[in-house]
């Protein structure tokens, strides 16, 4: 029962066509929908929550730089579960209709400006780490935290205003032109750039993370040579390694994650999707959720400060509860040995 043509309809702007979109045409696939954006969405917001305070509970992570990126990665990717989630099941689960175009351009920009920023922000993690290996002696002149906290500002202000275009005017109903067969209201020419935008963020990663393994690859080498001299500077260099590790596997988690999205957003542009192609889409959309649930456990796994940390708050937690326990039974010992008396 295919009363909408996608690529009828797809230049007109009316609410009405926005049923077109709801791909999802079957209980259980609602249902599965709505479960794995539940169960991600929940566990995204609750480890980014985390990291977020193990970050910022410690005097020592929360004032390095390479710390303040990740914790902007992991601010991103709770608004991103938050506003995906939302938006995302009330759309394609409970067909929501009752917004205006201006709504729904205000939540897709919410989603793109916290992936933007997500990558952006790994995109600062990597250049920082770069110059951490690569120039070992400058790095506390050439990254301090003021210059960490200017930089996270531009990252910000610029993905804010990239992802905000459309409801700016740059969508197909303001231009009258040719929409996306996969997003009501968004200009195919926006989407083009958009994913040009993103391409060029995952190229840069990838880029400077090819150079972050090499010079770890030559620490590696280096102090395997010269095991005899370990010394603050040698362990200084196998902290960094590890960090770069920890981010090359993050950033593998995330092309996995946003690669299906991608690939279909690019199809898209050329050629006409079908409905099993744009049910694919929305399923693949999940994955964004699990790249940012994935991303703080791997924090916690490679990270020896944060998970050092995290076993303190969890050792914090433990004497609470027990603290908890025992004092109704000092309690009721106490009421005890007065009524006797």
């Amino acid at each position: 029962m295919d009363i909408c043509k996608i690529h009828e309809n797809a230049s007109k702007c009316s609410v009405n066509t926005m049923e077109c979109f709801m791909v999802l045409s079957t209980q259980a696939q609602k249902i599965s929908i709505a479960m794995l954006c539940g169960l991600f969405g929940t566990l995204c917001i609750f480890e980014n929550s985390l990291v977020l305070y193990l970050i910022f509970s410690s005097p020592r992570t929360r004032r390095k730089p390479s710390y303040l990126f990740i914790s902007s990665l992991a601010l991103a990717d709770i608004l991103a579960s938050i506003i995906f989630v939302c938006s995302f099941v009330n759309f394609h689960v409970f067909n929501e209709t009752d917004f205006s175009k201006e709504t729904f351009l205000l939540q897709l920009g919410g989603v793109n400006t916290s992936f933007s920023a997500s990558l952006s922000s790994l995109l600062l993690t990597a250049l920082d780490r770069y110059i951490s290996i690569s120039r070992p002696s400058e790095y506390k002149l050439l990254m301090t935290g003021k210059r960490a906290w200017i930089a996270l500002g531009v990252v910000w202000v610029t993905c804010t205003t990239i992802a905000s275009l459309p409801l700016l005017g740059w969508n197909c109903c303001t231009l009258d032109s040719t929409c996306s067969e996969l997003f009501p209201f968004v200009d195919d020419n926006y989407l083009s750039s958009w994913i040009c935008f993103i391409m060029v963020l995952l190229g840069c990663i990838v880029y400077a993370y090819a150079h972050v393994l090499w010079r770890a690859h030559q620490h590696v080498a280096y102090m395997e040579k010269h095991q005899v001299q370990v010394g603050k500077q040698n362990t200084r260099m196998r902290m960094d390694v590890m960090l770069a590790k920890t981010l090359v596997m993050v950033l593998t988690v995330l092309v996995l994650c946003w690669s299906p999205v991608l690939v279909l957003m690019i199809y898209s542009i050329f050629a006409r999707l079908s409905n099993r192609l744009r049910k694919v889409f929305a399923f693949c959309s999940t994955l964004c959720l699990l790249n940012s649930m994935v991303n703080p456990i791997i924090y916690a796994l490679r990270s020896k400060e944060l998970y050092s940390s995290l076993r303190m708050v969890f050792s914090r937690f433990r004497r609470q509860l027990k603290a908890s326990e025992e004092s109704p039974e000092a309690e009721s010992t106490h009421k005890s040995s007065m009524i006797e008396t």
